[in-house]
């Protein structure tokens, strides 16, 4: 088994050096065929060391050798495939070769064919060396390989301002973040001596409590900048200047979700602090009420399906915060799924229209885009939680979560989200293929279907996003062999609370059909306090703007002109003055004249003369004899 280990987290990795031996050469069709057949193998692997551990295997520890050994440090390579890592191996891969397929068709004409699949294939591979390794090391090793290739692939139109600088956000906010989990992985190891996970895990209960509770707290630091959390949120609808495939796999299998894989996986600690975890749930459902005011006003597709995605994060954390921490991985698993297909099938819009993004831009395109138009109700059906889809059993177990675990609150505030969702996703729906006249019209748009293979491609997803929820029994009774089960109290009203959210959502999709199937809403709407405030997310883009980035740069010029230009080059320039001039003025020694030379012989003697007097007069003329004849006056 340890063979299909090695397949599933290598083949990606050999992907990315096959399409970068290609890099600066133009499109090659075998680039992105070669890479999405790694990641089919990889996927294959990754189903069979899966079924392997469903059958009752025992998980597989290895170590391919040994990276860091100093004292008692002690850092391999090693990487384990155990109940909650092949859960995301299995995520991680299905979404990844879906994308990479689809890619062949949505980079068709970009000349950088051959470098994005580089990048997405070196993509995939940190985030399997994030899931797979068995130690925090590892993990820290993916984590930051992940940044390192989102920053690359959410620029990677670089000659578009706007998509640099959201990828520099990016980059630099999860820095900020990651200097927590560096700190929360020092304390790790200064504490218990080791980074490895069953050591670790077997040390901390038997620490003080404030010192696990620091631990976690700056390892959710980390969960924060990388799960997009507040305050750390921004980078997150910034990142969608990047292309589709890139936001596909951002938000479904790799980055976003690795926040949510470190607290799961992390459990045995975060179970010894609960008030952290109460912390962790009660940011989840601001964040998940939060993102979903925002997406509500949005009139960027790919912007609405971001904010969506950080909801639904927020909802991942309640379920981790209060201690479910295998439904918060299922519903990891089954987001991934509908997530991916809206972000496929928005990409498809984009292509159609000439990557115009305003759904207000459009309408009426279900009839020149059906197939991409169902793939897209289906995904939203899911998203907004409606039975008998993914979404339903996964979003409505974290609500029983919240309520099972008599944090009322934290379920209204998520019952409430739950309609924001359904509203807006089908505010997104009926903007885009049905609402209204065929608006793309008027602004000389030819939308066309995409490619088919294309369309093939977003199947799979599709199916996925219908039947994954039904296999939540099967789903729990495997993942709790490692993690620990839930004990829920609702079973008295678990209909009651079904059939309340399930109205909640349902009502949600009706009222946005009934406000927009004519067409859009009274202009005047945009010009209240609230539409403003919402639109422009709660201007806390521009908070950071004026209150952090421009006194930073502002700053940096004062160091810039005052200490580096007058202080740092003027002392630089100073020293490389001095010794040019001082060779200008000596370099005559050198001219080869004999009369110049001898006059130089002459200032050499007399100098050392003088040198000689000076030490003469410092010393006594005796002790200078003893010191040239030791047995002088013996």
């Amino acid at each position: 088994m340890e063979m299909y280990l090695y397949i599933a987290l290598f083949a990606p990795f050999v992907g990315s050096l096959f399409a970068a031996l290609f890099g600066a050469s133009p499109k090659t069709l075998w680039t992105g065929v070669v890479t999405s057949a790694l990641l089919f193998a990889s996927f294959v692997s990754s189903v069979t060391l899966f079924v392997y551990l469903l059958q009752g295997g025992e998980p597989i520890h290895t170590e391919l050798m040994t990276w860091m050994e100093t004292g008692s440090l002690y850092i391999p390579f090693g990487f384990v495939v155990d109940q909650v890592s092949a859960t995301m191996m299995i995520v991680v891969t299905t979404v990844s070769t879906v994308v990479h397929v689809y890619a062949i068709g949505y980079m068709d004409h970009d000349k950088a064919f051959n470098r994005f699949f580089a990048w997405l294939s070196a993509f995939v591979f940190s985030m399997m060396i994030l899931v797979m390794s068995d130690n925090f090391a590892g993990m820290f090793i993916g984590w930051e390989g992940v940044g390192l290739c989102s920053w690359a692939l959410i620029g990677f139109w670089y000659h578009k301002e706007s998509a640099t600088w959201a990828a520099n956000e990016a980059f630099i906010m999860n820095r900020i973040a990651d200097l927590g989990m560096l700190i929360g992985i020092f304390l790790l190891y200064w504490h218990t001596g080791s980074l490895q996970y069953d050591a670790v895990f077997a040390a901390v209960p038997n620490l003080d409590t404030a010192v696990v509770t620091m631990m976690g707290i700056f390892l959710f630091i980390g969960a924060m900048g990388k799960s997009a959390q507040f305050p750390l949120h921004t980078w997150l609808a910034d990142a969608m200047e990047g292309p589709t495939p890139v936001s596909a796999l951002i938000h479904a299998a790799t980055m976003v979700t690795a926040g949510v894989y470190l607290v799961v996986r992390a459990n045995p600690l975060y179970s010894l602090i609960p008030d952290v975890g109460y912390f962790i749930a009660g940011l989840g459902a601001f964040v998940a009420m939060f993102a979903a005011t925002m997406a509500l006003v949005n009139r960027d597709i790919k912007r609405i399906i971001a904010y969506s995605t950080l909801s639904q994060l927020g909802y991942m954390f309640v379920a981790a915060g209060l201690g479910a921490y295998w439904v918060a991985l299922f519903h990891l698993m089954a987001h991934a799924f509908f997530k991916a297909l809206l972000f496929l099938g928005a990409g498809n819009v984009m292509h159609a229209m000439s990557d115009e993004l305003d759904p207000f831009k459009m309408g009426g395109l279900y009839k020149v885009m059906k197939w991409t138009a169902i793939l897209m109700i289906l995904a939203s059906v899911a998203l907004a939680g409606i039975w008998p889809l993914a979404g339903f059993f996964s979003k409505d177990k974290i609500l029983e979560v919240a309520f099972s675990s008599e944090h009322y609150v934290i379920w209204a505030v998520l019952w409430i989200t739950a309609g924001l969702t359904a509203f807006y996703s089908f505010r997104l729906i009926m903007l885009t293929f049905f609402s209204g006249e065929e608006r793309y019209k008027e602004h000389g748009f030819h939308p066309h279907e995409a490619y088919k293979f294309m369309l093939w491609a977003m199947a799979p997803l599709a199916v996925l996003a219908v039947i994954a929820g039904w296999f939540e029994h099967q789903f729990v009774h495997f993942v709790t062999e490692l993690l620990p089960t839930f004990t829920f109290h609702t079973h008295h009203v678990e209909m009651m609370l079904i059939a309340v959210t399930s109205l909640m959502a349902i009502g949600g999709i009706v009222v946005a059909i009934l406000l927009y199937r004519k067409g859009l809403l009274n202009p005047k709407l945009q010009q209240t306090a609230v539409y403003k405030m919402l639109f422009n997310q709660y201007y806390i883009p521009k908070f950071y703007d004026e209150f952090f980035s421009k006194p930073y740069a502002e700053l940096s010029k004062l160091f810039w002109k005052q200490i580096d230009l007058k202080v740092v080059d003027a002392t630089v320039d100073l020293i490389a003055t001095t010794i040019y001039k001082t060779g200008e003025g000596t370099h005559t020694m050198q001219n080869g004249n004999l009369s110049s030379m001898l006059r130089w012989m002459v200032i050499g003697t007399v100098g050392l003369l003088v040198l000689a007097v000076l030490y003469i007069k410092r010393y006594d003329i005796f002790a200078l004899m003893q010191m040239v004849f030791p047995g002088l006056g013996a």
